[in-house]
Order: C-alpha cells, then sequence, then structure tokens
C-alpha cells in the first residue's frame, strides 16, 4: 500500500461519523487480501460514561463493529471503483471469542484477511490485538448493497 488511509480517506469510504465511525486508520492494505487498521481507544468514547463508571471497559460488540469497519475499508479496495458509494452490509458473525479487556489508552490493532468470496459476499477472518495479545477474533460475512 503506497496512500495512508488516514481518517479522512477512510470516511471517503464508509458512511459511519462521529460518534460511530471506529477506526482512525489503515496502516496496511492488500486488495483481495488483507487489511491491518488501528484504533485509538480514549477516555473520551461517549460509551465509556455508562459502560462502565468508574471501571471504563470498550463493550464487545463495539470491539467487533470496528473490525467490521475495518472490514469495509477492506471490501472497498476489493471490488471494482465503479461499486463505490454502495453500503457494505455485515451478515454474520461466527467464532467470536473476546480474551482480554480494553481499556481507555490502549491501541487497538485489527488485522483481517479474506478468506472467501462470492461474487458481492466477502468472509473474512480478524483479530484485534492490544500490545501483540489477541483480545478480540471473529470471522464475518458481509455483502455489498445497494446504493446509500
Amino acid at each position: 500500500m503506497e496512500q495512508v488511509y488516514d481518517i479522512r480517506k477512510i470516511m471517503e469510504l464508509l458512511p459511519h461519523r462521529y460518534p460511530f465511525i471506529l477506526v482512525d486508520r489503515i496502516l496496511e492494505l492488500i486488495p483481495n487480501e488483507r487489511i491491518v487498521g488501528l484504533k485509538n481507544v480514549t477516555i473520551n468514547e461517549p460509551f465509556f460514561v455508562g459502560h462502565f463508571p468508574g471501571t471504563p471497559i470498550m463493550p464487545g460488540v463495539l470491539m467487533i463493529e470496528a473490525m467490521g469497519q475495518v472490514g469495509g475499508v477492506l471490501a472497498f479496495a476489493s471490488f471494482p471503483e465503479s461499486r463505490r458509494g454502495e453500503l457494505i452490509y455485515f451478515m454474520g458473525m461466527d467464532k467470536v471469542r473476546f480474551r482480554k479487556p480494553v481499556v481507555p489508552g490502549d491501541q487497538l490493532i485489527f488485522e483481517l484477511t479474506i478468506i472467501r468470496r462470492r461474487s458481492q459476499l466477502l468472509k473474512m477472518a480478524g483479530k484485534g490485538t492490544v500490545d501483540g495479545s489477541i483480545v478480540v477474533e471473529a470471522e464475518l460475512m458481509a455483502t455489498l448493497g445497494g446504493k446509500s
């Protein structure tokens, strides 16, 4: 990958906006193969107000959503440019495991690899790590939908 995908480039591809865009940067991208993205977890995240007061922990469903958003960037990079502007829809999750809590100050690195592709359907294997330790892993399925 020659171009760094900063938040502005990510927002050109994904329809998500604050407070629901959960990926800050793409570090590596090989279309039709793999992607590495990062999420800086800060105390300013709106979900920490209620999850949990005094012991802030990133909700597992939001870790999966962040992983899915990184996978969405991989999907857009893997489909023809003429399909950009269409929505990517989550279709399923398998083998989801949460290994360790993610807390403010962590840098969550997501790595996803395409394990199957059929027409408009992608199945990806993903993992999230903090300081080299796996905190979440899952297989995600997504499909390219209609125009947004």
